[in-house]
């Protein structure tokens, strides 16, 4: 029984949910390797590429692309290195410049107080770093020293800004907000308006928006052209109708996207028998703008053929409470049974629509629906009125 503030009006209550309509069973076999995961990661492995230095060409974007690990790794040793190299440097100025032996007190050193290798090193990272402990200090004896000196500041000035960037990135990253945009876990095809349609439903769990939000479906599978070359990973595009009306939608509430099959569709020849044997993937992306930021954002999805279900229909999740509308994200993915022809689009059309194609079968595309007797206008009990 839906809810009393639900999107189905109170009065009317369904009897059954299509429960006499028979599904065809087919055994299964085995699937291909699905080109797109649930997740959205792409289900393909780059092998053989020989021209490795083209990634050594875009630094940045090869770092931010890295696993954290790795980042992280990069981030030390680079500081670290820098560090030992410039502190190899200050070491050797001030071994060629006498500065490690002990001479009076009107010798002028390079650097003040480096005795070692380590306490170059520490003033290296005192330079780098610009901390300034006030024991060391550079002095105007040295040309070469105050070149290093500059030198050593661009250097870290430029490590500051790869890795800071860096690190910024990969914790900004549009897959980060895609992580609360979510799909149904299944599709289904069924009547709607008196047309085959496939359909899903997709919704965002924040407040925040995501503006100019669209959607964009595409077949894949394997084909042959004409000439009898053989296509492995065909990608068609499906044409949707957006349920607002307009090029992008108002995801602000779960949405239910839906596809018309017609004679452009990919889908225009598959029937539910054919549904069960042919090896098709329909991938599913959503982008729009984070509103927070105003960085482009993607989430994808697909689903194969086990994941379509034939003759279902998914249930409201809407339903006005308080003067507000709540949103139930337990019904999300929730379906439906109804009555739907097992034959392909091409074949209802052949036979003149969905009306023609119940007057040749005899069968009706509505279950029966009981109306609720109102308590002002009470009827004998052996009398029951049907919508």
């Amino acid at each position: 029984m839906l809810s009393r503030k639900g999107i189905i009006p109170e009065d009317y209550l369904l009897t059954r949910l299509a429960e006499d309509v028979q599904q065809p069973k087919f055994k299964a076999k085995p699937r291909k390797a699905r080109f797109v995961a649930k997740s959205g990661t792409c289900n393909v492995a780059h092998t053989n590429i020989r021209e490795q230095g083209r990634f050594l060409q875009d630094v940045f974007t090869t770092l931010v692309d890295l696993k954290w690990l790795h980042t992280l790794i990069i981030f030390t040793m680079s500081f670290l290195c820098s560090w030992l190299l410039f502190g190899m440097i200050w070491w050797l100025i001030a071994f060629a410049h006498g500065d490690l032996d002990q001479r009076g007190d009107d010798f002028v050193p390079c650097v003040t107080d480096i005795h070692s290798f380590s306490s170059a090193f520490l003033f290296s990272i005192e330079v780098q770093v610009t901390i300034g402990f006030g024991g060391r200090m550079i002095t105007e004896e040295c040309v070469s020293a105050i070149v290093i000196l500059i030198v050593q500041n661009i250097v870290g000035l430029v490590i500051n800004a790869i890795m800071l960037g860096c690190i910024f990135m990969k914790t900004a990253q549009a897959n980060r907000r895609a992580e609360t945009l979510i799909f149904s876990k299944h599709a289904v095809i069924s009547v709607r308006n008196n047309k085959l349609c496939f359909m899903i439903r997709i919704g965002d769990l924040r407040k925040s928006m995501i503006i100019s939000a669209t959607v964009r479906m595409q077949v894949v599978r394997r084909s042959t052209t004409q000439e009898g070359e053989v296509v492995p990973l065909d990608q068609i595009d499906i044409h949707m109708d957006n349920p607002v009306g307009t090029n992008g939608i108002f995801l602000v509430s779960p949405l239910i996207i839906c596809h018309v099959i017609e004679k452009d569709s990919p889908l225009y020849e598959l029937s539910a028998f054919d549904l069960q044997h042919d090896d098709i993937e329909v991938i599913v992306v959503l982008e729009g703008v984070v509103e927070t930021t105003g960085i482009t954002t993607q989430a994808r999805t697909s689903y194969v053929s086990e994941e379509i279900l034939w003759g279902q229909r998914f249930v409201p999740t809407v339903s006005e409470e308080d003067g507000m509308y709540a949103v139930d994200y337990s019904k999300f993915g929730n379906t439906v049974k109804v009555p739907t022809p097992c034959c392909s689009a091409k074949r209802l059309d052949e036979v003149g629509g969905i009306a023609q194609f119940k007057l040749n079968e005899g069968v009706t595309l509505r279950g029966p629906v009981r109306r609720r007797r109102s308590p002002m206008l009470l009827k004998p009990p052996s009398v029951i009125s049907y919508k």
